[in-house]
């Protein structure tokens, strides 16, 4: 037998349907922080620098002819020229003054149109200037009275600085995105090793369990649900090399049994042979136990079969109404000679009255057989051997009960089970009580046994009675009654 396993199938696995998830996620998640933040940043940037050019909202209050002025004199006193660049515009959107103390000429803000025809008046801009350097801007319209452009300003700023900060917080949170990713591969290789170990070990022993080691034993000290398959397979190893010991007496046992009347068979059929015309006695007596030998040899391949049949779901019994008395009388009355042979007392107290059961007769008579003969096998010259029945509560009770060797207590429970002997000195195929309580079961019954070792065993059976039918009942009476008037 070849047993498959793939073990990479568990580490593949994990990395699809954990370790995948688990990266997409931080990656998600990492690229939405980043995002996030540097859109902080820029916004941060952005409220600054409107706070810083506040002043400069002066311009609004002016008109055509003071405009230049006042942004000359807000140019001069502007106390953040260090953090941020403020632009005087004309009209057309040229720089007329800045607080760098440059004036580039014709040099017009991208944004400038769009904030002369935006409803406030005011537009950003984000993108890189002439120079090629990352800036945010923002360009103020300032209109007259008459809602003519008078001129403008606008704030602009570098975002060297912004995106260096921006560039850091990145690269710690990819640095801490690659240590989450990393204690997870590694806590997640040591978990499947932890797993993959114990599971080798547990495809190993299944191995030798599978090829016929049943003496193989997984050892384990952990306290989880592999120590639970652990224990589960040890006790499956533990049943089947316990099956397979019974299995095997089963085999000697039964071989035993064949070949002893197979043996005595050819023995005598040998001597009666031989004594052909010469001793018509030892003839006679060979063929008897022939005779005897064949029998014995038929009832227990008949036993075999019938086992066989329990084991298939095929043994069927044919009820009817029968007078349980009659069959156990007759079951009795065979072995009231073999008793007596074996220095064995054998008595049977039947009932007051008759026990009417829906049953097989044969069935039945094959269960008091095999109940009776282990009574008077394995009971000793001297011994009794009590055959009681009565009845109780709509059913019969069969109560025999010997004073012979006994079951030890740890296999009374177990004498019923398929191959199972107690006693393996004594003849017998161990399946014998199988088959008589699976019958016993078919007739909705009930068989019982209590032994003590040393003093003896009582095996009770127990039947439901028959209850006939109302209109059979009626039909019984009238006939009854009729013939006692025709008497």
């Amino acid at each position: 037998m070849k047993l498959k396993v793939h073990f990479k199938s568990v580490a593949m696995r994990w990395f699809f349907e954990v370790f995948l998830i688990v990266l997409v996620v931080v990656t998600v998640f990492s690229v939405a922080l980043s995002i996030f933040l540097r859109s902080l940043y820029i916004e941060r940037v952005q409220t600054l620098a409107e706070e810083y050019a506040f002043e400069f909202k002066a311009l609004e209050a002016t008109n055509a002819d003071s405009f230049r002025d006042t942004a000359m004199q807000l140019t001069d006193v502007f106390s953040y020229k260090n953090k941020i660049e403020v632009q005087t515009l004309d009209a057309e959107g040229n720089i007329i003054i800045s607080t760098t103390g440059f004036e580039p000429a014709g040099e017009k803000p991208d944004e400038f149109e769009a904030a002369v025809k935006a409803e406030n008046g005011v537009a950003d801009f984000r993108g890189k200037n002439a120079s090629g350097e990352s800036v945010v801007s923002q360009t103020h319209i300032i209109k007259s009275d008459y809602g003519t452009v008078i001129g403008g300003y606008r704030w602009i700023v570098s975002l060297k600085e912004t995106y260096k900060r921006f560039w850091f917080t990145l690269a710690f949170i990819v640095v801490a995105a690659l240590i989450v990713l990393g204690i997870c591969a590694i806590s997640g290789v040591f978990f499947i090793g932890s797993i993959l170990r114990p599971v080798r070990e547990i495809s190993s022993a299944a191995r030798k369990i599978a090829m016929g080691d049943f003496k193989t034993r997984i050892e384990n000290d952990r306290s989880d649900e592999i120590a639970e398959l652990c224990e589960s397979i040890n006790d499956m190893a533990s049943e089947l090399q316990h099956a397979e010991e019974i299995k095997n007496d089963f085999i000697s046992s039964v071989s035993h049994e064949l070949r002893t009347p197979l043996t005595a068979i050819r023995g005598w059929g040998e001597t009666a042979k031989m004594s052909l015309g010469t001793d018509e006695e030892l003839v006679s007596r060979g063929i008897d136990v022939v005779l005897s030998e064949a029998g014995r040899l038929s009832g227990l391949v008949e036993e075999l079969l019938d086992f066989s049949r329990m084991q298939s779901g095929r043994l069927t019994v044919n009820t009817q109404p029968i007078d349980v008395s009659m069959l156990l009388k007759s079951t009795y009355d065979m072995y009231t000679e073999l008793a007596a042979k074996q220095g064995i007392e054998i008595s049977y107290t039947p009932p007051i009255q008759n026990s009417i059961v829906m049953g097989d007769p044969d069935r039945l008579k094959q269960v008091f057989i095999n109940v009776i003969d282990n009574a008077v096998k394995y009971t000793e010259k001297g011994g009794l051997v009590l055959i009681v029945q009565t009845r109780a509560e709509g059913c019969v009770q069969i109560v025999i009960k010997d004073t012979g060797v006994g079951i030890p207590s740890a296999d009374v429970d177990h004498v019923k089970e398929k191959f199972y002997k107690a006693n393996k000195t004594v003849r017998g195929s161990g399946i014998g009580l199988a088959v008589a309580d699976e019958i016993i079961k078919q007739h909705d019954g009930l068989l019982f046994i209590e032994s003590t070792e040393g003093v003896g065993t009582t095996v009770t059976i127990v039947l439901p009675l028959y209850e006939p039918p109302a209109d059979v009942e009626e039909t019984a009476k009238d006939e009854k009654e009729d013939g006692e008037a025709n008497g």
